[in-house]
């Protein structure tokens, strides 16, 4: 019995004892399990200290907002579309002047200069400064007739209004001179035509005299504008034109103007020649494409056709030419139905061959002229043009 309860109590105490370790042991695995975490989390909390530490210490980078650009004025926008050094901005100034700027080009003359309106009133002009548009002076008065010149590629040109009865007292005449062929010989040419051709001296002595003593030069446009007491043209104003472009214009004549830098226009048949402008201060305008012919009667077949065989022989040159503004009728010869085909082709006036100078109220499509015959030198020029 005794025995018995030794063993027993033996087994009970390697029980405990195995107990006792495992219990030890799953404290330990506790404590180290227990352990690790907080290490997890320290070391955790030390690297998000440090992260924040080194984020807190590094600068953000700053964003920038897209600047938005700057819109580009007219005259800026005119010349960054252009892209050309040679271009020009003229800006219009002046009071009641509204116009846009607009794009020419240095090495040109001016083209297509506006005309404004007002009611009552006369336009002056444009000129080099507002003093100058005040006193209309002809002198610094810039239109079609004078070459593109500008600083940094851009200019200003005022303009300046007149009353419409003041327009009207001033009693400006303006001649269209009339010349056609031209000779070197002194003593002129032979045969029927011999009227018809200018000695070449003279013609240079009468271009001279108009490009030295303060002659205006007006574009067709201005004519028109003046005939409609819209424009004024200063008393001192001619238009210089040549018929036919024959080939003594283009040799003799031709380096004459270029050489005094005046305003001209060539009537040119487009059917016979279609030569481009042989220099900047010659405007091609139409003599017809082929109209330059005797018609069934014996006059020219400008007052034979149909007002609609005129209009498409018009059209023809027209297109030829590149513009629609004034003729020259052939041979002078013109009637109603010759005056309406050239309404119909759409031009705004036409040249005679009848004496005279057009005024205020001068019937657009009948302009008079002053011709100029073999034997006219200087002098007869100032006698009829001052």
């Amino acid at each position: 019995m005794e025995g018995d309860s030794r063993r027993r109590r033996r087994v009970t105490h390697q029980r405990r004892r195995r107990l006792n370790t495992r219990v030890l042991l799953t404290g330990v695995v506790v404590a180290v399990l227990v352990l690790g975490v907080s290490l997890t989390i320290v070391i955790s909390t030390i690297r998000s200290n440090s992260v924040q530490a080194v984020t807190a210490q590094t600068p953000k980078p700053t964003v920038k907002p897209t600047p938005t650009p700057t819109p580009l004025s007219p005259v800026e926008q005119l010349l960054a579309d252009a892209n050309d050094p040679l271009a020009c901005a003229v800006v219009f100034a002046g009071e009641g002047i509204a116009d846009a700027p607009i794009l020419q080009h240095q090495g040109t003359l001016y083209a297509a200069l506006p005309i404004p309106a007002q009611e009552g009133m006369a336009f002056g002009g444009w000129y080099a400064t507002p003093e100058s548009a005040a006193a209309f002076d002809p002198a610094s008065r810039i239109n079609g007739a004078d070459e593109v010149v500008c600083e940094d590629q851009s200019i200003e040109l005022f303009g300046s209004w007149m009353p419409a009865d003041q327009n009207a007292a001033a009693g400006t005449e303006v001649p269209i001179l009339m010349y056609h062929q031209f000779t070197s010989r002194p003593e002129g040419e032979d045969g029927w035509l011999r009227g018809n051709y200018a000695y070449i001296g003279d013609f240079d002595a009468q271009m001279n005299h108009i490009a030295t003593t303060g002659f205006y030069m007006p574009t067709w446009d201005e004519l028109s504008a003046f005939i409609d007491g819209r424009l004024y043209l200063p008393p001192r104003s001619v238009i210089i034109t040549d018929d036919d472009a024959d080939q003594t214009w283009f040799d003799l004549a031709v380096p004459v103007v270029t050489a005094h830098k005046v305003l001209t226009t060539s009537f040119m048949i487009t059917a016979y020649r279609q030569d481009p402008a042989p220099s900047i201060y010659v405007q091609r305008r139409s003599h017809t494409h082929d109209m330059h012919q005797a018609g069934a009667n014996g006059k020219g077949r400008m007052v034979n056709w149909t007002a609609d065989e005129i209009a498409a022989d018009l059209n023809i040159s027209g297109d030829v030419l590149g513009v629609r503004e004034v003729i020259a009728y052939p041979y002078g010869h013109f009637n109603d139905t010759a005056q309406q085909g050239v309404a119909q082709a759409g031009y705004a006036m036409a040249r005679t061959i009848e004496p005279g100078t057009v005024t205020i109220g001068t019937d657009k499509y009948a302009l008079p002229v002053v011709r100029i015959d073999y034997g006219m030198g200087l002098d007869a020029l100032i006698n009829r043009i001052g």
